[in-house]
């Protein structure tokens, strides 16, 4: 219930809402008596996220009254909004007839701070017999028809006009398309869901293996209530959101939908998903039409309480034109080219690079030259197979490159910087997923991100045209992907904030062409970011402050939304953060005292070596 539900004739919507919510904890009570049991002792129960959406209660809009004036009319609706009825059937009953056929509550929605408020009922100059009454917030975010989050804020000023229906009283008739919610009631009625399209690599394709078959998650915003699973299908055949478009495809050809008459998709007992589609697909050949089925399984498996172990695609007839299983399926799992970690990396108290396995405290020096001593370093990257490793000097003017294991030198750096002071000089540098190795030169004077395709190869320099004049690259983690770059970008008054950039490939494998465009702001409501890591597909790990706040470590999505976000516990003066794309595997950090490590289930644990820099592979 939004803030502003709890005055005025809010307070008979509030009853009613109450009486539904009552009525829903009831049912479900009796559906469950059944098999509580009698005796035992009690045990605390974990249930997975994706589940929690699940068993909660359900709440249903109220009617419009008689009586109710203008005012309250536009605040039951806007309370009816907020209700998990799939076609917002209630809240159309406090519009005109026409009108609640024209609305279209999916156009978009306006999350703002606290909740709608609703000013006092106007009548504007020759308008006899009509009111207007002005909704307001201060909007945070806004989700669009395509379901994708922006961090969009600015002020929601919109008006809602009335006229006097016969028999029914004062009825909305004019009014803006879509929703807008306060950020509690959107938090409680939408769901971050992962869609999956392939990545276009370009000519870096040709890199790994199953190049064209590497999955990136584009994060949408569904009702969770409300046919998730069919939602998600519906939103995948739509295509990427506006931001990622560029950068990725889809298997399904265009125009690809739900065969008329199939209206919604579900898992059966088995974990079976069954997916008919419109004649668009009946030309897709078998090897076309399991890419489609890979996208499909694990855009479902994003949000299902289930496990998906099977695809089943068929056209608007009877035959089926492929099926994949979870096991065949394993070849497209998002996340491949991240790797599978088996140590966590970072530079020990005598300036070598270290390492710790993820499930012990006992840490030991790389057997390369990276942990000869040769030269003394300040950070490492670590590629996503774990054979190779780049290590910036101490002094940061220096990029050495070697293998992690086995005998012999050094050898000369691979990059200089000619900056004159160290904190100006080269930031950690960081590897995707197709071997190819990133970096940044922080000179004020000459302010370049670098690419070394393979790790080896001479650096060349990447176009950033989102970079302002007085703005530089502070700190980069690549995704394995290799079309997504979080960078901490330092702005004209010093401060620092977390952008993403969309990494767009073109030209030749002899001649390649690779851009950073489209820049965005990923932690808005921090008003200066420390470190950050990739956390997940679509998540990241983010050290900052707001303004006028202490330092907080937070998830966020790609996005830049924090909405159905876990929490972390709190920590003082972290300097740098280590996360796995691979989800489930523990944080790391440098912090006031020293190495800690942040097991999953369980508090901050302090690592004996007093080391920096930590990273896992990437």
């Amino acid at each position: 219930m939004t803030a502003e539900a709890r005055g005025g004739g809010r307070g008979r919507a509030a009853r009613g809402r109450t009486l539904g919510a009552l009525l829903a904890i009831g049912a479900l009570l009796l559906s469950g008596c059944a098999s509580m049991p009698g005796s035992g002792n009690v045990h605390q129960v974990d249930s997975p996220q994706r589940a929690e959406g699940e068993s909660r209660v359900r709440v249903f809009g109220v009617s419009p009254q008689k009586g109710e004036g203008p005012q309250q009319i536009v605040r039951g609706f806007l309370e009816a909004t907020t209700s998990d009825e799939p076609r917002f059937s209630t809240a159309r009953q406090y519009l005109t007839k026409d009108t609640a056929k024209r609305w279209d509550p999916f156009a978009s929605t306006a999350v703002v701070t606290g909740g709608p408020s609703t000013g006092a009922a106007r009548q504007d100059p020759g308008d006899e017999g009509g009111y207007t009454v002005r909704v307001e917030g201060s909007r945070v975010a806004l989700v669009n028809g395509r379901h994708a989050y922006d961090t969009d804020s600015g002020t929601y000023a919109k008006d809602f006009h009335l006229t006097k229906v016969a028999n029914e009283g004062w009825r909305i008739d004019r009014l803006p398309s879509g929703l807008v919610l306060g950020e509690a009631d959107f938090e409680r009625i939408y769901r971050s869901v992962d869609v999956y399209y392939y990545a276009e690599l370009g000519p870096g394709s040709g890199s790994v293996s199953g190049g064209n078959n590497v999955l990136v998650a584009d994060p949408v915003y569904l009702r969770g209530r409300i046919n998730p699973v069919t939602e998600t299908v519906r939103t995948l055949l739509g295509g990427p959101t506006a931001w990622l478009d560029p950068v990725v495809n889809s298997a399904f050809p265009e125009g690809a939908r739900l065969a008329a008459g199939d209206r919604r998709v579900s898992l059966d007992d088995g974990g079976t998903l069954q997916v008919r589609l419109n004649d668009v697909v009946a030309e897709a050949g078998r090897s076309r039409c399991v890419r489609m089925a890979a996208q499909l399984l694990y855009s479902v498996q994003s949000q299902a309480s289930a496990k998906v172990n099977q695809v089943k695609l068929a056209g608007p007839g009877d035959g089926t034109l492929c099926e994949l299983s979870r096991e065949d399926a394993e070849s497209y799992a998002p996340g491949r080219l991240s790797g599978r970690a088996t140590q966590q990396y970072f530079v020990d108290s005598q300036q070598r690079v270290a390492s710790v396995p993820i499930d012990s405290a006992e840490s030991e020096v790389v057997q390369g030259p990276l942990g000869s001593g040769q030269v003394e370093f300040g950070s490492v990257g670590v590629s996503r197979d774990e054979r190779y490793g780049a290590a910036v000097s101490r002094d940061g003017r220096g990029l050495y490159v070697s293998a992690l294991s086995g005998a012999g030198s050094l050898g000369g750096p691979v990059l200089l910087s000619a900056a004159g002071r160290e904190e100006n000089r080269l930031t950690a540098p960081s590897w995707d997923g197709l071997g190819d190795l990133w970096v940044a030169d922080r000179n004020p004077q000459d302010p370049r991100l670098m690419r070394l395709r393979g790790g080896r190869e001479t650096p060349e320099e990447i176009d950033v045209p989102g970079l302002g004049k007085d703005e530089r690259i502070e700190a980069l983690r690549i995704s394995s992907d290799g079309v997504r770059i979080a960078m901490r970008i330092r702005e004209a008054d010093g401060r620092s904030s977390l952008q993403l950039g969309r990494v767009e490939r073109a030209g030749t494998e002899k001649d390649p062409e690779v851009t950073v465009a489209a820049l965005r702001p990923v932690a808005p409501q921090l008003e200066d970011v420390v470190a950050m890591s990739w956390a997940g597909d679509s998540q990241l790990v983010v050290v900052g402050r707001e303004s006028q706040s202490v330092q907080q470590l937070q998830y966020v999505g790609t996005d830049g939304s924090t909405a159905n976000q876990p929490t972390l516990p709190g920590i003082n003066d972290v300097t740098n953060v280590a996360a796995s794309e691979n989800e489930g595997k523990p944080l790391l950090a440098e912090s006031e005292y020293g190495m800690v490590r942040l097991p999953p289930d369980a508090n901050w644990r302090t690592l004996p070596d007093p080391g920096t820099a930590p990273v896992y592979p990437g």
